[in-house]
């Protein structure tokens, strides 16, 4: 795909009578790098070069259009056909064991993690699944963006990846995104103890169709669930996860609590959080758990 792109590239530059070097000033880049775009070396375009060039060839959104397929490339192949299924989804659930899931990590926190993996060939590989990573965010801005639920465990906002400045500017994208109507967050605190999801992270996605799928991830491997009666027990597992953590508002607040740097005085008792609960379904529109929310009922897999 990566070749695919470099060779419409450069069909669209000939055609348009520019040189490498002349492109490269269109795109606000150097001619060296149209030259590894078009022979498909070094790293992947970005998806602000991909609109460069869409505009200075006059490509009508195509080179934007190829942009995911070449991306796609640069993640391992056991978590391609996850990906795949995430853009079609339209409601992800995401429980995150030790970071923040990737549809809602900063440029910075991103670095740092995808940085971690000892399988790691190049820096040059790096910034191309950084890029990757930050082009599939876009589809939370689109108008078929996903209702996307987060639950996050306490250790993710207590771990340092990066540092406290990268973890800083996390925390702070963690609470702008939980003021958009489509976007829920969750902290599940250390006092629930254990759970069904111990040891990874977990994500389960509806498709347009109804179907679910599940998709279980550690440090080096990935599993993708299809099988129905499997896919309903991750799902239980999801829910009661939901059920265990914080609601929503009480969530906002730990990770402001956290963003201070205060830990022992950040979880509410149990008793105030439920009375809390009760407090804020007694409310006008309380039982959709937070401003905005929606309450979707869960649709099985078809027989």
């Amino acid at each position: 795909m990566a070749a695919l792109f470099g060779s419409r590239v450069r069909r669209l530059r000939t055609a348009a009578g520019l040189t490498q070097a002349e492109l490269g000033e269109k795109a606000y880049v150097v001619g060296s790098r149209i030259a590894q775009i078009e022979r498909a070396l070094g790293a992947r375009p970005t998806l602000e070069l991909a609109r460069a060039l869409d505009d200075a060839l006059g490509a009508d959104g195509l080179l934007v259009d190829l942009l995911p397929y070449v991306h796609r490339e640069a993640f391992p192949n056991w978590s391609r056909r996850f990906i795949a299924f995430s853009e079609r989804a339209v409601r992800i659930g995401q429980y995150a064991a030790h970071v923040v899931p990737g549809l809602l990590q900063t440029e910075g926190y991103a670095r740092a993690v995808l940085g971690l993996d000892v399988l790691l060939e190049s820096g040059e590989q790096l910034e191309e699944r950084v890029a990757a990573r930050l082009a599939r965010q876009d589809r939370l801005r689109s108008p078929a963006r996903p209702e996307l639920w987060v639950v996050l465990d306490e250790a993710v906002l207590r771990r340092p990846v990066g540092g406290r400045g990268v973890l800083r500017d996390q925390l702070l994208r963690l609470l702008k995104a939980a003021a958009e109507p489509h976007i829920t967050v969750q902290v599940l605190p250390f006092d629930q103890g254990g759970h069904g999801a111990m040891g990874g992270s977990l994500t389960v996605l509806t498709l347009p169709d109804g179907t679910e799928v599940a998709y279980t991830e550690g440090a080096d491997y990935g599993r993708l669930i299809e099988e129905p009666t499997e896919v309903e027990r991750y799902a239980g597992i999801y829910d009661r996860l939901r059920a265990a953590a914080l609601p929503p508002l009480m969530s906002l607040d730990m990770i402001r609590s956290a963003l201070e740097g205060n830990h022992g005085e950040s979880v509410p008792s149990r008793p105030r959080r439920r009375r809390l609960a009760r407090q804020q379904l007694q409310q006008p529109g309380g039982w959709r758990l937070r401003r905005g929310g929606r309450r979707l009922p869960r649709q099985r897999p078809r027989p």
